[in-house]
């Protein structure tokens, strides 16, 4: 199925920088009906630490299940991920081609099998033959290089229109560390940690269980603050790997990679957003910032009720100033709220105060606002000083056009 690329994509693939300790490939297995590139391969230096966060799904995916296993012991080698294909909701199938897939990867790269992380994005329900990927890991290992971030990147993509990469740079008491991921993910994106999946690559030295802080706490500023549709995935996965390659002296606490921090936070916030600009049939970004909420938890719970509402995301893409939508949204999503309170703006026009229309409203530039590919839309609930921000798209008929056709 052929996708016109999102008129909300960069154009075109970021310069990512090389991250010591790295090699990566993207090639085609045989997956994909297309012949396109489908299965992505990353071997780490030995000693690399991991870090990783995942679906809450209850009918997760064997490869997630392996990674959940495999992440207590903090190493990584190597990452093998594929699309056309979830390996989801596969029994005892599933888990013997994660298990044989690993047993590959390990055989090629001289590792324990729980220093492989597996993720697969694609069709679920449909088993892949045990020795399938396994058998093409030793090909694709001759393409490894330091800077095919893009191969790879297209590699994971499923209805994805264009592949995601991000990177940063950075010190650790004073040595220069490198930050680079990429990321898929357009549909089925409601991650509770979507078909998401990401993987970010450092050459700092951070030990796991430090690393596992970072990734969660940025996480939940990224990943966790994006929606497309409402829906979680079977596979959602994100990885942060440690190579230690730049030499810097292991840091204690999270006081001591504050810098680091906001960097990491950079690259996983431009990941997320652009796949919501990648967002089946978006043709609107979208921004929801909630504040004046009893809490941050509680902003966040506001603002994704508001951009995950059918209603809201039509109107956006009806180009329809309709205001009242988000007062709807506001008052069903079970935080405490006070309608006397409730402020509202729409690119950056006051249209509610205190729970009122603005006396003399005039609606012209909101409705212009509304023509535009940048929405912003304000909230201030009035009761407490919770805030938060999150990203969503329209809704549009391309969402539905996408996925009635997904398995052809």
């Amino acid at each position: 199925m052929a996708l016109e690329k999102s008129p909300l994509a960069p154009e075109r693939f970021p310069d990512l920088p090389a991250v010591g300790g790295v090699q990566i490939a993207g090639r085609a297995c045989g997956l994909k009906r297309s012949g396109a590139k489908d299965l992505m391969l990353a071997e780490m230096a030995p000693g690399t630490t991991v870090a990783g966060v995942f679906t809450r799904s209850q009918c997760q995916s064997a490869p997630v299940d392996w990674c959940r296993a495999a992440l207590p012991g903090g190493r990584a080698r190597a990452i093998v991920c594929n699309s056309g294909n979830a390996n989801a909701f596969t029994g005892k199938a599933g888990d013997t081609t994660a298990e044989r897939t690993a047993s590959a990867a390990a055989a090629l790269f001289g590792c324990a099998e729980r220093e492989v992380f597996l993720a697969s994005t694609g069709v679920i329900g449909v088993p892949v033959g045990p020795d399938h990927i396994g058998d093409c890991l030793p090909g694709l290992a001759r393409h490894l290089s330091a800077g095919a971030w893009q191969d790879a990147a297209e590699a994971i993509m499923t209805t994805d229109t264009f592949p995601k990469g991000a990177g940063a740079q950075t010190a650790i008491g004073g040595t220069p560390v490198s930050i680079a991921g990429f990321a898929k993910g357009s549909g089925m994106i409601a991650p509770d940690m979507a078909t998401m999946l990401g993987f970010v690559f450092t050459d700092a030295d951070i030990p796991a269980p430090l690393l596992q802080k970072l990734l969660a706490r940025s996480n939940d500023r990224s990943f966790n603050a994006i929606t497309v549709d409402g829906d979680t995935s079977t596979s959602d996965t994100v990885l942060l790997c440690a190579t230690g390659a730049a030499g810097n002296a292991p840091p204690a606490d999270l006081r001591a990679v504050r810098d680091f921090e906001r960097a990491l936070d950079s690259v996983m916030i431009d990941l997320a957003q652009q796949i919501v600009r990648d967002g089946e049939g978006a043709s609107k970004f979208v921004t929801v910032n909630v504040s004046g909420a009893a809490s941050a938890r509680a902003a966040r719970r506001i603002g994704l009720t508001i951009a995950n509402s059918p209603l809201v995301k039509t109107a956006i893409a009806g180009e329809d100033a309709n205001w009242g939508r988000i007062v709807m949204a506001v008052g069903k999503a079970g935080e405490k709220a006070d309608r006397d309170r409730l402020s509202i703006a729409i690119g950056g026009v006051t249209i509610t105060e205190n729970g009122q229309l603005v006396p003399g409203y005039d609606e012209t530039p909101v409705a212009r606002h509304m023509q535009g590919a940048e929405i912003d839309i304000d909230v201030d609930i009035g009761i407490g000083r919770g805030r938060a921000t999150v990203w969503t798209c329209d809704l549009t008929h391309g969402y539905i056009s996408i996925n009635a056709d997904y398995r052809s």
